[in-house]
């Protein structure tokens, strides 16, 4: 017998995935440099911020809260996980992805969409 169709993770309160996706801000995001100062590496991957945001355990969040990292940062984040990998290269994780999302064209673009939808 084959397994059902695999289901969207939902809200509990509104029955509808309340995290915003945006392929094209990922792209964006991914257009720069890795966010560790005086770090050349590459490739760059997307890399999303989950302390304090809408993300959790198993739940990656919106695509607002991404960073841009290479690939050995990016393994290193969720190695030592991201308040010592905050530390350890004197990065504010959230303030950044704040200022990604606000110079994306893109992520404003998907905001009015989103707005228009309502």
């Amino acid at each position: 017998m084959p397994l059902p169709a695999r289901r969207k993770r939902e809200s509990a309160e509104t029955g509808r995935d309340k995290r915003a996706r945006s392929p094209a801000h990922l792209s964006f995001v991914r257009g720069h440099e890795c966010s560790v100062s005086g770090c050349k590496g590459a490739p760059i991957e997307v890399a999303h911020v989950r302390v304090g945001t809408d993300g959790g355990t198993g739940l990656k969040p919106s695509d607002n809260w991404t960073i841009s990292l290479c690939r050995e940062h990016h393994q290193e984040q969720h190695a030592i996980g991201e308040p010592a990998f905050e530390v350890r290269h004197r990065i504010n994780m959230k303030a950044l992805a704040a200022e990604f999302a606000a110079a994306s064209p893109a992520w404003k673009r998907h905001l009015k969409k989103m707005e228009a939808q309502r």
